[in-house]
């Protein structure tokens, strides 16, 4: 079979879907297992997430956050680099984004609060993922062996923070003082209403219009730019690269500097958009399930879009699900799992055969 004679909505359309369909269909099993009509389970789901203008909002919010997460993996596995530290880097991008914000929240007008916090969070997500990225580029240290170990440091550290420096005198919790409503990122409903569009109040905000700005400078720097190039070159073949004279140093610390600025750009969602103050924890595994987001993307903007608005529905349709017939929340980590599995590990399953069913049909049709 040729590779060459297979056109690429295949790979990038087709087996996706196909992938994707039977996860959803062993998730039936599992509901028909828990006594849930797997039909009235994807009815639920469907409603609450896309069935009324709130669930909409609230999709929305949770894809934002995967659109951030997800482009840091994918632009650091274009250079041949499994970023699995997007967790701690939008953990310490939280900590830039909180900074501007509890020290000019008061002082500085939204217009100019907006880029500074935007610029923090992406420089703190950046200086965290440029320690392992040295460590690559010049020690050899394995990438997922110090982005992992990262993840963990970021959370002590963080931990430390808002127990001992950040946490205001007059409370117990782990967290620091809220912003100032000034600083606070508009909701996407309270822009509509100004123009005069009534939406119910849900916590998407304008970040989510930055994460699309995000998706659409990805696409733009990788394929239609000289150091994008660099990083796809690397990624393809490192010794070519090197025989061409593309320094793989130059590029491993400037595809990982990308991917944790990114990474930190998840705080701005989050942090200044809806908890408005840092918390212990809040990332709440988003920077993993990024890893999944930009797998079953094919790595590709577009598709990390795509792959966000599905994580999006799983996160608020489980929460829906939840709600209506009282089964554990974990129910979504199973349906993640699902997803992951089959767009993962097993997203070669059904490939040769794919291949080899559109190579049948196209040669009866040029015989014909």
């Amino acid at each position: 079979m040729s590779q060459q004679r297979i056109p690429l909505w295949i790979n990038v359309g087709v087996i996706p879907l196909v992938n994707l369909l039977m996860a959803f269909a062993v998730s039936g099993l599992l509901f028909y297992y828990i006594d849930i009509n797997p039909l009235d389970a994807v009815n639920v789901m469907w409603q609450g997430a896309f069935g009324y203008a709130e669930g909409i909002g609230f999709t929305l919010y949770y894809a934002t956050g995967f659109i951030f997460t997800g482009l840091a993996v994918a632009v650091a596995y274009h250079a041949g680099l499994f970023n699995i530290g997007g967790e701690g880097q939008a953990y310490v991008g939280g900590l830039g984004v909180g900074l501007v914000c509890l020290w000019f929240g008061d002082k500085l007008p939204l217009i100019l609060l907006l880029p500074l916090a935007a610029i923090a969070g992406g420089l703190f997500g950046a200086a965290w993922a440029f320690i392992p990225a040295y460590l690559q580029a010049k020690r050899g240290s394995h990438i997922v062996i110090t982005t992992i170990m990262f993840n963990f440091i970021a959370s002590s550290l963080m931990a430390y923070l808002l127990v001992d420096v950040l946490k205001p005198a007059n409370t117990m919790a782990p967290e620091s003082a809220v912003f100032a409503e000034a600083s606070w990122l508009p909701k996407i409903h309270s822009v509509l209403d100004l123009i005069g569009i009534d939406m119910p109040e849900s916590p998407v905000n304008i970040s989510l219009l930055w994460a699309l700005l995000c998706a659409v400078f990805v696409w733009i720097f990788l394929w239609y730019t000289r150091w994008g190039y660099q990083i796809r070159s690397v990624g393809a073949n490192v010794q070519a690269a090197g025989y061409a004279g593309i320094s793989y140093s130059k590029v491993t610390i400037m595809a990982m500097a990308l991917s944790g600025m990114l990474a930190g750009f998840f705080a701005l969602n989050v942090i200044q958009g809806e908890l408005h103050q840092i918390k212990l924890n809040y990332v709440e595994g988003f920077g993993f399930t990024g890893i999944a987001v930009a797998l079953m993307g094919r790595n590709h903007p577009i598709g990390v879009i795509l792959a966000s608005l599905l994580f999006g529905f799983l996160y608020q349709g489980g929460a829906e699900l939840s709600f209506e017939y009282g089964v554990d929340r974990n129910i979504v980590v199973v349906l993640q799992g699902l997803v992951i599995l089959f767009s993962g590990a097993l997203e070669h399953m059904f490939k040769p055969k794919l291949e080899a069913l559109y190579l049948k049909l196209t040669s009866k049709q040029e015989a014909a």
